[in-house]
């Protein structure tokens, strides 16, 4: 698996280089944000670890970029702590953002997390977490438990199933806030970020097992709500 590292620190190339390619990954590399287009689209890299602030042009810029050919999963390593930053990242395309200085186990589990291969959910639109199964064709939420095998219906809103269809079709993968705001409501309900506790909290009512400490519909705080499925 190839990965393309783009940072303008050379002892971030030099020390993520060693760790990845201990790790069998195939590493290349960039130096700026030009570089890291160019980089990208002559060798294809099953994932990209992206800084944000780099010369020539932005990790923003560079995110922007790659999503006009390529679904290639990103991951953001920055030293940038605010929010907003995050949040631009994410909804400029990428798909996970770590913070500076970050944790080497973390970060593998992260890049693990990305390119983890998932079934297509056009192929087989349906998908399966804890006792509950999502069929995206027919737009049915199921449960199914050792006390009652027979599956019954989950009965939710038009905007919980929404919601939830959204979160699914992304499995792993943060939805910001506003990603979500504008998929279900609209672009112009961006800010109205109380929608989406009151909604996600019914969700974690009908679907989780426990739904005070959620297993499957996460949030990730300031910056928007993530599905995590059953290891497979």
């Amino acid at each position: 698996m190839k990965i393309l590292i783009a940072d303008d620190d050379p002892q971030i190339l030099r020390a993520l280089g060693i760790t990845l390619s201990a790790h069998g990954y195939e590493v290349v590399v960039a130096h700026d944000g030009r570089q890291a287009i160019s980089v990208a689209a002559a060798e294809h890299p099953d994932l990209i670890v992206l800084d944000l602030g780099m010369p020539h042009l932005t990790g923003i810029d560079v995110i922007l970029a790659v999503r006009g050919w390529s679904a290639v999963p990103i991951l953001v390593v920055s030293g940038r702590v605010d929010s907003a930053d995050k949040v631009d990242a994410l909804d400029a395309g990428a798909d996970d953002y770590v913070t500076k200085p970050f944790a080497v186990d973390e970060l593998l589990a992260r890049i693990r997390a990305l390119t983890r291969r998932t079934p297509a959910l056009s192929d087989e639109p349906v998908v399966r977490f804890g006792d509950i199964t999502v069929d995206l064709a027919a737009h049915q939420v199921l449960r199914t438990t050792d006390a009652s095998p027979e599956a019954a219906i989950v009965r939710l809103t038009p905007t919980e199933w929404k919601m939830l269809e959204v979160l699914v079709r992304n499995p792993r993968r943060l939805v910001t806030r506003s990603t979500l705001l504008t998929e279900v409501w609209g672009p112009q309900y961006t800010t109205d970020t109380g929608y989406l506790r009151l909604y996600v909290s019914q969700l974690r009512k009908k679907l989780e097992p426990d739904p005070a400490h959620p297993r499957y519909l996460l949030t990730e705080s300031g910056m928007g709500y993530r599905f995590v499925p059953d290891e497979e």
